[in-house]
């Protein structure tokens, strides 16, 4: 078996030409994520004992995993729509899987090791996984359920083959909007185990927004009592807890948020003196966009004079701390709107004397992110705390060692300002990542919609094709390493206002895929040359797999495409990436 230490002392000469080999050649399997490093030099092929096992440490969620995707070995039947000749070695099975980790006490948090080395030697009887973490150990079984095809019992997988596989960013989520539009638990465990499969590591949980409140909280139980859509559309403790166990056994963190103080009307059921605007219209006759009360229908501000605003909130923080062992809590923070807040007599009274709809949104943050970061967590916001053009925060209110933005604007412009300021942050530019977008806006009596030739195609629009978001390099234009290190990683992001458990798996899929692989092991090959050309026969072949799965992706080509290689491609021949 070889040990970590080993495989980093392959001659320089020798790994340069395995990966040229590897490079060169069309390879019979396909693992999604591409791995950083594969050798596969012989295309030598083994059959998998019937009995075949996986052998691994004691390990609360490892071990789960390990049930998990024994089963599936054993259970998937896969067969590659495109077959590729392997020569299949006789005189022995591969009997099992032998998992190491070296530290199982890392638990799941952000920058955890997921490295891993699979080998699976030639005339060996064990496959050898290697891992420094649980979480890594997960990422590795994933890979080597892909390597598998045939009808149970007689499945085969390559012999011969070394992966030495990590990702180039450690924070790789998809978001999930469950305010506008309510989602089943199952609905959001099936995301999280194609998370997994995808080896996607945070699940953003938008839970509660201006529309709905559907957290049940045991502190303040009438948030969900009156601001959900009905009591069979809430998620209960138990439901959470269901959730959050099921990220632990998938290796994916689930991440909460509660956006204030913004986006806040539901809370208005319950408490309507803390929140201003609620329930009004949001955008009203003859007022500008500029006077608007919010930026979609739904309206509701917290305001941060009332002392029982930071009373319910605190409350509310306690109880997701206690729900959530996620170390990140987002806070919101985006589209803080003025209409609204100037609605209220008291704040308006307040701008009167002097102050500033900025001081409000300072007076807010300073009260309650010192308590976010009392229940050792670090906060996460929307860039617009920072950077909004009307209603911002000094820098000074967002201590660096525990604030992380999210920009979702402006593209690369927005990282680059976040990480100039000293800000780690989370990219989710809408530009790229917003799956929602492209679908036709959802507003009633829409005059844009009468006009001849208009595209009505929603604030975002365009849709987002998978090759866009393949394609969106997250660092881009930044100066240094310095500068590149403060990029966590990114999301894409499902809102909900048009999208519901009905469209949940083809609006995610396989558009997370393809940005999947491209923060695992990036989109662009050993020459650094743009790889989508090459990805799209890979990922085609992944969303018919996936839907094998129980993952409802939808196609991205017709399937004449993969039968005849090439044919589809703009050109005769390969298609030449920029």
């Amino acid at each position: 078996m070889l040990t970590l230490s080993e495989f980093h002392v392959i001659p320089l000469l020798i790994f340069i030409t395995l990966l040229s080999s590897l490079l060169s050649t069309a390879i019979p399997i396909n693992i999604w994520p591409k791995p950083r490093f594969l050798s596969w030099p012989q295309h030598k092929a083994i059959a998998l004992s019937p009995n075949f096992t996986i052998l691994a440490p004691e390990h609360s969620y490892l071990s789960a995993s390990v049930t998990r995707y024994l089963n599936l070995i054993h259970s998937e039947n896969y067969s590659p729509l495109i077959n590729h000749p392997v020569k299949l070695m006789k005189g022995y099975t591969l009997r099992n899987l032998v998992v190491t980790v070296t530290d199982l006490s890392l638990p799941l948090h952000h920058g955890v090791d997921e490295s891993y080395n699979l080998s699976i030697p030639i005339g060996s009887v064990s496959a050898h996984l290697l891992a420094h973490s649980a979480w890594g150990a997960m990422r590795g079984l994933e890979t080597f359920s892909q390597m598998i095809w045939g009808t149970s019992p007689d499945l085969c997988l390559p012999v011969g083959i070394y992966i030495q596989d990590s990702p180039l960013f450690g924070h790789r989520g998809v978001l999930l909007d469950t305010s506008r539009n309510y989602y089943g638990v199952d609905d959001i465990m099936r995301t999280i185990k194609a998370m997994s499969a995808n080896k996607l590591n945070v699940f953003h949980w938008h839970i509660t927004d201006s529309q709905s409140f559907p957290l049940v909280l045991p502190s303040e139980p009438s948030l969900a009592a009156k601001g959900s859509y009905g009591p069979d559309m809430v998620y209960t403790p138990e439901d959470v807890l269901k959730i959050v166990q099921y990220g632990f056994e998938h290796g994916v963190r689930v991440l909460p948020e509660i956006d204030t103080p913004g986006h806040t009307g539901s809370w208005g059921e319950a408490y309507p003196e803390i929140v201003t605007c609620a329930n009004m219209f949001w955008w009203p006759a003859g007022k500008s966009w500029d006077e608007r009360l919010a930026s979609e229908p739904g309206t509701g501000q917290l305001n941060p004079l009332s002392a029982k605003t930071y009373e319910v909130v605190k409350n509310v923080i306690e109880d997701v701390v206690k729900q959530f062992p996620e170390s990140f809590f987002h806070g919101g923070g985006d589209e803080v709107i003025p209409g609204c807040w100037k609605t209220d007599p008291a704040i308006n009274s307040f701008l009167s004397s002097g102050g500033t709809l900025s001081q409000l949104l300072e007076k807010y943050i300073n009260s309650t992110l010192p308590y976010i970061v009392s229940q050792n967590r670090t906060v996460v916001y929307w860039e617009d705390v920072l950077l909004d053009a009307q209603i911002k925060v000094d820098p000074s209110f967002l201590p660096k060692e525990h604030t992380i933005l999210q920009t979702w604007n402006n593209g690369p412009e927005n990282t680059k300002r976040i990480v100039a300021a000293g800000y780690r942050v989370i990219v989710s530019s809408s530009e790229f990542y917003y799956l929602d977008c492209g679908h036709g806006g959802f507003l009633g009596n829409d005059s844009i919609y009468d006009q001849q030739g208009s595209g009505g195609g929603s604030w975002c629009a365009p849709f987002k094709t998978w090759q866009s978001i393949y394609n969106y390099d997250i660092t881009d234009g930044l100066l240094d390493d310095e500068e590149r290190k403060l990029v966590l990683g990114g999301e894409v992001a499902l809102w909900s206002e048009q999208a519901d458990s009905t469209v949940l798996d083809s609006r995610l899929w396989p558009r997370a895929s393809a940005f999947a692989e491209s923060l695992w092991s990036g989109n662009r090959d050993e020459r650094g040359v743009k790889r989508c050309g090459e990805a799209v026969d890979r990922l085609n072949l992944w969303r018919y797999r996936m839907v094998k799965r129980g993952i409802g992706a939808e196609p991205i080509q017709p399937l004449w495409c993969l039968k005849n290689p090439g044919m589809c491609n703009t050109v005769h021949g390969a298609l030449q990436d920029q």
